[in-house]
């Protein structure tokens, strides 16, 4: 294949040929136009998977787009989730059949369609040792077989997706070498979606959203919000933003912004572990939690060799912080129930990291883990249209409604929403990926972009560590990262583990200066 270059244009961007490229540079022109007064069709506030997605939406379908954001792309909970693109079990064995539904088609949608590429079949293995009863163990087998119902009702392919089914004690020990084989008596393998990153799947959008004309503004918090108009600040100054239609989209800080909106914020929790410590190879453990038929604790692997164990589901009170942290008991419980199938116990020690995400629930009577994982789009009195609910894995169908609610409001001209077939950048079919000239593992971040990374200065930001200098470049003139945290925390995830982090952060400083503001970001075309 050729190398794709740095003034990279979407794959369907024909008649628009703006580049994708996010860095300094354009952010500077594109809020130098904001400031002169330009008018946009719909102005998003929030720069995570549902904002990032509505821009993309709203930009696919000829509207003129800002999206503005405090901190960095993919800053809030977008980037703390449990990195799985899944069929919706959870809320059909609920009997939510509708958001199982819905969850299994945007699940197909991603992983066949729009961003290939990021994503890739995850088995899921549920151990089945004595403490299971044969009658939960039937139970979760027929919730297995309903998924997969779903899963061809979505017309995910089974080549893709492959149906569940039950393995014997040996065949559970051989994909999953660490689990306690004496009460093993088999288990139910299924198949699920898994992301390479979240927060890559936020960059994607974001830029892809570039590519069709919307700005993208990093680092512009926005202190007052109108039904027409932003008020943001940006170093000394307050600068206005007009637009025709305001669209909300900053999940659990949302009322911040319209305190219309009242939502139940709730917690989830995950350990980074090595899979050498859990005994993992290349399928997630199903941990059944005891006394319910419809929690798990989840041991997921990664292609770099670390396993994210979650996920708690609590209440969260109080003043919603920007980086939330992990509560200690949430640690001990995931480490007590992880270990519970573990033929060596799981122990702090093992803890290389930790993170903690809040989930934009909509207030409803009952505990949090109960709510629905619904969306809605409300509209305050002020005019703003905020969306709230949801989940990363309908964040296009999220998009989608809300947009379709700015046209309705805003009066706008627009026809119906693109993006089921709207690839993102780096997308392409799995043949075409696997003809990419470059190392697997650039591959998965960067699809068909990832010659053009693999081009770049190869060698890594520090001894033992896969990230390379080029992928840093790339960051800063490609993607939109400003600063070293950009590149440690949302572009690479090396902040997940604080050890790798501080190995390679005086490194990656230097490489975002050196190709950060000062030096001229790749020409738009």
């Amino acid at each position: 294949m050729n190398s794709a270059s740095m003034n990279s244009t979407p794959m369907n961007s024909a008649s628009r040929t703006v580049s994708t490229a996010l860095n300094a540079e354009r952010r500077d022109e594109d809020l130098a136009a904001l400031a002169a007064g330009e008018v946009v069709d719909v102005l998003v506030v929030g720069g995570g998977v549902t904002g990032a997605g509505i821009a993309l939406d709203a930009a696919a379908r000829g509207l003129s787009v800002a999206l503005l954001e405090a901190h960095d792309l993919a800053f809030g909970t977008s980037r703390w989730s449990s990195k799985l693109v899944h069929g919706g079990l959870r809320y059909l064995a609920k009997g939510d059949v509708a958001l199982a539904h819905e969850s299994a088609v945007e699940r197909g949608i991603l992983m066949t369609s729009t961003a290939p590429h990021l994503s890739r079949s995850l088995p899921q293995l549920i151990p089945l040792q004595r403490t299971v009863s044969r009658g939960s163990a039937a139970f979760m087998a027929a919730g297995l077989r309903a998924g997969d119902a779903l899963r061809r009702a979505a017309r995910t392919p089974s080549t893709l997706l492959p149906p569940p089914r039950k393995v014997s004690a040996p065949e559970a020990l051989a994909l999953a070498p660490g689990l306690r084989g004496g009460d093993l008596r088999g288990g139910l393998l299924s198949f699920d979606g898994q992301l390479t990153d979240d927060a890559r799947l936020v960059v994607a959008l974001a830029r892809t959203a570039a590519g069709l004309g919307a700005k993208i503004l990093t680092r512009a918090p926005v202190t007052a919000l109108t039904g027409t108009s932003a008020e943001v600040r940006d170093g000394s100054r307050l600068i206005e933003v007009r637009a025709r239609t305001v669209v909300n989209a900053t999940g659990v800080w949302a009322g911040k912004l319209v305190p219309s909106v009242r939502l139940r914020p709730s917690l989830g929790t995950h350990l980074v572990v090595s899979a050498a410590a859990a005994g993992l190879g290349g399928a997630a453990l199903t941990v059944p939690i005891a006394g319910s038929h419809s929690r798990f604790a989840l041991l997921l692997p990664q292609t770099d060799g670390l396993v994210y164990l979650g996920l708690t589901d609590e209440p969260f009170d109080g003043d919603i912080p920007d980086e939330p942290v992990a509560p200690e008991s949430d640690v001990d419980f995931l480490l007590d129930v992880a270990s519970s199938v573990l033929a060596r116990p799981l122990t702090k020690g093992d803890v290389l990291g930790s993170y903690a995400g809040l989930r934009p629930l909509l207030d409803a009577p009952g505990r949090s883990a109960d709510l629905s994982r619904k969306h809605a789009v409300l509209t305050s009195p002020e005019g703003v249209l905020t969306i709230v609910g949801g989940k990363l894995t309908t964040y296009r169908r999220m998009a989608e409604h809300a947009v379709d609610a700015a046209v309705s409001h805003g009066g706008l001209t627009a026809g119906p929403s693109t993006t089921r077939r709207l690839p993102l950048v780096g997308a392409a079919p799995r043949t075409l990926l696997s003809t990419v000239d470059a190392p697997a593992r650039l591959v998965a971040k960067y699809g068909t972009e990832a010659e053009a990374v693999a081009a770049l200065d190869p060698a890594p930001v520090a001894p033992d560590l896969p990230i390379t200098a080029g992928e840093v470049e790339w960051a800063v003139r490609m993607e939109g990262a400003m600063d070293a945290d950009d590149v440690l925390h949302r572009r690479t995830r090396l902040g997940l583990v604080p050890a790798h982090s501080a190995a390679a952060r005086e490194r990656v400083a230097e490489l975002v200066n050196a190709n950060g503001p000062a030096r001229r970001g790749p020409a738009r075309s």
